[in-house]
């Protein structure tokens, strides 16, 4: 082939690929709804099916049943909530109604019981059939393998006969409340037995039994046939255990299936104070009895048992763990509520600020204190948690000598300008309730070892790990002598460092493997060994490993306690891969009980999510992306040799997309910097485009991220951007301690600076956005520079003197420790350096705007005060600066309701299309919408 054929074809191709570019269409605001994810996938332990949930962004999803090969085996449309049975012969999944139908109820108004019901899908793997049971409101199969599945409905309630003449008018509902029934239906034969009145239920774990609570006949006030019933699954009788109306919480079996516990208040439907009592049952039993009441040796004075604790078997079935409280005080209602005032009152004493009692009020009154009591052994109860050292920790498995607690009673106060308190550290014994105090003063992570032997804790004050033996009495330092820190090596906020975490404990406790920034060590918790278990290789090349226990184990399937964190080293293990130069992702194996490189699987320029392996096979499913490629779902052995099993949202081929690509720069003072860069598909050097700049702290490990199209919540939707022509740039910053605001400067402007050195980005539009502690340095940043045409700031701080003392009044706590400790890094009080909260405060510098700039700000916002934004817009306003306020009544921090998000991002784009493009201006950006209007015009453009 000659040259000036070679380039021919070239420019033919290149001509031929600009034409395609320019067929595709950008991104609208009509796409949203149809966008989808994957929301959920599984394999059967034998690894021979999946299933995977496909699901839109509104409207009706797909559940998918597929194998390795990626034969399709069957699909259940708007499935959801699926698990596989134990014995994998089933799947079994709720169909949730028609998109359309619920919308159109709620249009309507209807009230609850008057909502579409889901139904209940039972599909058999082998054959493929598919059987659906109408008005399914819960199900639950047993951990292990069973014949049997439990489930709920509640039929819709029976039309109201009207007694009119006219026939074609619609009959009226009866709003008798709907009475659910329990159906026990054998999965081969279909045989269903139904019992109705049946509010909770539960297998045991073996499967051969359902304990159910049945409710009262409507007229009927003794409650003759209201209580616990045992239904014993071989013989299909019902044992009625326990009598009479009441309120029965807390049903639960031990691992054997032979004992069972519950709670049950049996006092008088009016009665102001409740009694719980702890039921106890054996399957020998005529009936459950009481085991503990508030009379109970060993319940304290003035205590009782909690309806509100957990209850559970340890795993032997020799102890049980149940809930005590103190028996609250109770309401006077002979007094007339209109003539006493409601009043809050604060008191600097409070552990927690009222606001903060006011938020966890509930969770308060529910509270309660673990106790044990041995069913098989003298009924003693051992009180092992109270008032004054109010928090414990169980193993697993329950069936050691020793509770972890931990108290930070006399520190709380100090939680109002410091992140987390410092907590002690006792042993409490299960066999007397005795307590040791092994440890003082701990602020950090604390943990105790599977079976018990260990407890280990990281301490942020000195940056070591910590391990202390049950039967010992002396802390051991695990990380004596070694180069390298096991804190977090890039704090970069005014409090001591965080650690990397653990991955788990051999099965004997023998050792537990801790993290650094990069690689894995493996401790004897006695201190007599360590190893470094990943060799060095993570730190050499930059590379964080992290183990990956990918098999969902059967109880934390089934909704119980999990045995995570125990790693069996005598197996190969898995470990995720993170490059910290490149941003790619990979897998990689090693042997946990030896010392040596990780062997690589797979590296390349991706994000790998919902990984999971089958249980008895080498099978593993996992999503993958990129910032061009949807989280899809694959299935490999290896990573290398995969099958490709979903195809999301192949209309993206239609629309001008992007690329996201790696750039680093040298700030003004030195520092390297990097970010991401964000293209259209149909860049051309030879135009100009208009750049906005959107951050948050570090975005640039993101670098392989999808980003939907998906309306914001307030921060800038990076690929609908994109798509319409604009260029985004997403700088990481790091952060001076005392000056967060010249930080943003420092990465954000010279960033920008750097940008301007193309000739395809117009320097005269150039934009930012930023959202909640973007949103303060947006109004930082536009105090400081005039080289931005256009600025967003959702939910932004602009007077630190004031929101130093504010309140997060979604969990009530103030915002003094952000500023002292955490993100909003001052490192100071206000009046030890007020300097400092008026250099970084634009509130004091807003006279040198000239940035046209939208607040959003809302006022249900729990974060940030939402007068921030107002001080803001009225300053500015009083200053005569261009300013917009957006309040989406009722909204969150971040917009949660999804009318607000589609409405947000429309106006997003028409501001800095205006501001950035030159296009006209919407009517809402020239003359707002006057409260007149409210509900009638929204200001839009065309």
């Amino acid at each position: 082939m000659t040259a000036t054929r070679r380039v021919f074809i070239f420019l033919l191709l290149v001509s031929t690929s600009a034409i395609a570019w320019a067929q595709k269409k950008p991104l609208d605001h009509s796409v949203y709804d149809g966008w989808e994810t994957i929301d959920s996938a599984a394999i059967s332990d034998d690894g021979r099916f999946i299933y995977y949930l496909v699901s839109p962004q509104a409207g009706d999803g797909r559940l998918v049943v597929t194998d390795p090969d990626n034969r399709q085996h069957g699909r259940i449309d708007r499935g959801t909530h699926a698990r596989f049975s134990a014995d994998g012969k089933y799947l079994i999944a709720r169909i949730k109604p028609r998109y359309a139908e619920t919308r159109e109820a709620k249009i309507k108004k209807k009230k609850a019981d008057e909502m579409p019901k889901d139904s209940l899908a039972i599909f058999t793997l082998e054959t493929a059939a598919l059987h659906k049971i109408p008005f399914v409101t819960s199900y639950k199969i047993p951990e292990e393998p069973s014949e049997y599945i439990a489930y709920l409905t509640e039929e819709p309630a029976a039309p109201k006969d009207t007694a009119t003449a006219d026939t074609t008018a619609p009959k009226k509902l009866n709003h008798k409340k709907n009475q659910p029934t329990l159906h026990i239906r054998h999965l081969t034969s279909g045989a269903d037995t139904t019992i109705d009145r049946v509010g909770s239920y539960e297998f045991s774990t073996s499967g051969n039994a359902i304990v159910y609570v049945r409710k009262a006949e409507e007229k009927d006030s003794l409650g003759t046939d209201a209580g616990v019933y045992y239904y014993d699954l071989a013989t299909r009788q019902s044992r009625h255990i326990s009598r009479g109306k009441g309120t029965y919480k807390n049903l639960a079996f031990d691992d054997a299936s032979s004992q069972l516990a519950f709670t049950a208040d049996k006092s008088p439907e009016k009665s102001l104070q409740k009694a719980f009592d702890l039921y106890y049952y054996t399957p020998g039993q005529d009936s459950a009895i009481i085991i503990a009441s508030r009379t109970t040796n060993g319940v304290p004075d003035g205590w009782y048992i909690s309806g509100d604790g957990a209850i559970r078997f340890s795993k032997n079935g020799e102890k049980l763990f149940f809930g005590i409280a103190p028996i609250p005080r109770v309401k006077d209602t002979t007094l007339v509520e209109f003539e006493h005032a409601k009043v809050d009152i604060w008191h600097w004493k409070d552990d927690y600020l009222q606001s903060q009692q006011l938020a966890n009020l509930k969770r308060e009154q529910n509270r309660s204190y673990l106790a044990v009591t041995y069913p098989k052994q003298g009924r003693k109860v051992v009180p092992l948690a109270d008032e004054q050292l109010p928090d414990t920790r169980l193993t697993e498995d329950a069936d050691n000598t020793y509770v972890l607690a931990t108290t930070d009673i006399g520190r709380r106060i100090e939680t109002q300008w410091q992140a987390g308190s410092f907590q002690d550290v006792y042993l409490v014994s299960t066999i007397d309730g005795s307590r040791r105090k092994i440890a003082s003063d701990i602020r950090g992570r604390i943990s105790i070892s599977p079976q018990g032997k260990y407890v280990v804790w990281f301490n942020r004050t000195d940056g070591n790990w910590y391990s202390f033996a049950t039967d010992g009495n002396q802390a051991i330092q695990l990380n004596t002598d070694l180069p390298v820190s096991f804190a977090n090596e890039d704090n970069d906020v005014p409090d001591e460092p965080g650690d990397y975490g653990f991955a788990g404990w051999s099965d004997d406790d023998g050792e537990i493997f801790i993290y650094d920034k990069y690689d894995i060590w493996a401790f004897h918790p006695d201190g007599s060994k360590r190893r470094l278990v990943t060799n060095g290789a993570g730190r050499s090349s930059q590379v964080t490993f992290r183990y990956r226990d990918a098999v969902e184990s059967r109880r934390s399937r089934y909704g119980r306690r999990s045995n995570a964190g125990i790693i069996d080293t005598k197996k190969r293990i898995l470990l995720s891969a993170f490059n910290h130069i490149t941003k790619e992702h990979g897998w990689f194996h090693t042997s946990a009980d030896k010392n040596r490189d990780p062997r690589e699987m797979v590296m390349g320029p991706y994000s790998y999510r919902t990984i999971k392996r089958a249980a008895d096979a080498n099978t593993y499913i996992y999503t993958k992306e990129n910032y061009v490629s949807a989280p899809d779902l694959y299935v490999s052995a290896n990573f290398t040799n995969e099958t490709k099993l979903s195809s999301i949202n192949p209309q993206q081929q239609q629309y001008n997309w992007g690329t996201a690509e790696l750039v680093k720069w040298t700030t003004p003072h030195g520092h390297d910097a990097e970010g991401i860069l964000y293209k259209p598909e149909d860049f051309n050097p030879g135009k100009k485009y208009p750049v906005i700049a959107y951050f948050y702290e570090e975005l640039s490990d993101g670098l392989y991220s999808y980003i939907p199209p998906t309306p914001t919540p307030s921060r800038l939707n990076i690929s609908f951007f994109v798509s319409n022509g604009y260029v985004v740039f997403a700088p990481d910053i790091h952060y001076e301690i005392g000056h967060p605001g010249r930080s943003a400067e420092e990465y954000v402007n010279s960033g920008m600076e750097e940008l301007k050195k193309h000739p395809w980005i117009d320097s005269t539009r150039m934009g930012i956005q930023g959202q909640s502690w973007g949103g303060y340095q947006v109004a930082h940043l536009i105090t400081r520079t005039d080289m931005y045409a256009a600025a967003w700031a959702g939910a932004p701080v602009v007077n630190m003197t004031s929101a130093y003392g504010g309140i997060r009044w979604q969990s009530g706590m103030n915002r003094q420790f952000q500023y002292e400790r955490t993100q909003s890094r001052i490192g100071a009080t206000l009046w030890e350096k007020p300097e400092l909260y008026i250099e970084n405060s634009p509130l004091f510098h807003l006279p040198n705007v000239t940035t046209p700039v939208v607040i959003m700000h809302n006022d249900q916002d729990g974060a940030v005060p939402w007068y921030q934004g107002i001080e803001m817009f009225t300053a500015l306003r009083r200053l005569q600066k261009p300013v917009w306020l957006l309040n989406y009544n009722g909204d969150a921090h971040n917009l949660v309701q999804r009318q607000n998000r589609k409405d947000i991002q429309r106006r997003q784009l028409e501001f800095f299309d205006h501001f950035l493009k030159g296009k006209p201006a919407a009517p809402w950006i020239e003359h707002g919408v006057p409260a007149t209007l409210k509900g009638i015009d929204w200001g839009f453009g065309d």
